[in-house]
C-alpha cells in the first residue's frame, strides 16, 4: 500500500509539472533562463555597458591651476603609450608633452596627430624630464628620443600641433609651418579663451 501512495505522490508531480501553464518561467537551472524574450536587451538597457566595451575617454587635461614644481631630479624612461597627440603614459603616469597643443581626439587633424606620436615613438625608449605635476597625478614633461629629438618640437614640425606661448614661451613658435594655427583652428581658439568655438564645433557634431 505504500508503495501504491509514493507512486501517485510521484505521478502526481510529475502531472503538475506537466499541465502547468506554459507562460510560466522554467527552473532557474534551465539553460534557457531567462525565456529568450525576458533576456536583458543591452541595446535597450540603460544600464552601463561593461568596461571592455566602454568607448575609451580622452585624459583628463592637465591641471594648471593645481600644478606645482617637480623634482627637477625627477625623469621617467620608458615605451610610451600614446594617448592622443600631446599626452602619452609611461609607467601608468600620465604626461602632457611640455609646450605645445595639439587637437583634441574627436577635432579635426586629432587621429591623425596621435597616429603621428605614435610612428615617434614605436619601439622608442622616452625619457621625459618632469616639470611640473598636478593634483591629480598627471605631469608636464620634455619628452625626448634616445637620438635627442624633442617630441614637442617634432609634433610642431610636422604640423600636427601648435606652441603654446604661455607655457613655452615661444619655444616652439619658431619651428610652425605657416598656416597651421588655420588649420588647427580649435586649439588656436582654446590659446586665445575662446572656448564657445569648441562648444558650437562640439554642438554642431552631436546634431550630425
Amino acid at each position: 500500500m505504500e508503495y501504491v501512495v509514493l507512486l501517485l505522490l510521484v505521478l502526481g508531480i510529475w502531472l503538475l509539472r506537466e499541465l502547468r501553464p506554459k507562460s510560466q518561467w522554467p527552473e532557474s537551472n534551465d539553460p534557457q533562463w531567462p525565456p529568450e524574450d525576458e533576456r536583458w536587451d543591452r541595446r535597450s538597457s540603460n544600464r552601463a555597458s561593461p568596461p571592455h566595451r566602454r568607448r575609451q575617454q580622452s585624459p583628463a587635461p592637465f591641471d594648471a591651476s593645481s600644478s606645482r614644481p617637480a623634482n627637477t631630479n625627477e625623469v621617467l624612461k620608458g615605451s610610451a603609450y600614446v594617448v592622443d597627440g600631446d599626452t602619452i603614459t609611461i609607467s601608468k603616469r600620465q604626461i602632457r608633452l611640455f609646450g605645445i597643443d595639439a587637437p583634441e581626439m574627436n577635432h579635426p587633424f586629432g587621429k591623425k596627430a596621435k597616429w603621428a606620436l605614435v610612428a615617434l615613438c614605436k619601439g622608442q625608449t622616452v625619457r621625459a624630464e618632469v616639470i611640473a605635476s598636478d593634483d591629480h597625478g598627471r605631469s608636464v614633461a620634455k619628452c625626448t628620443l634616445p637620438d635627442g629629438r624633442d617630441l614637442s618640437a617634432e609634433m610642431v614640425r610636422q604640423g600636427l600641433a601648435i606652441d603654446w606661448p604661455k607655457y613655452s614661451n615661444g619655444a616652439y613658435l619658431a619651428l610652425e609651418p605657416d598656416g597651421v594655427r588655420k588649420k588647427l583652428w580649435l586649439a588656436t581658439a582654446r590659446q586665445k579663451g575662446h572656448m564657445h568655438v569648441w562648444h558650437k564645433f562640439e554642438a554642431s557634431k552631436k546634431a550630425d
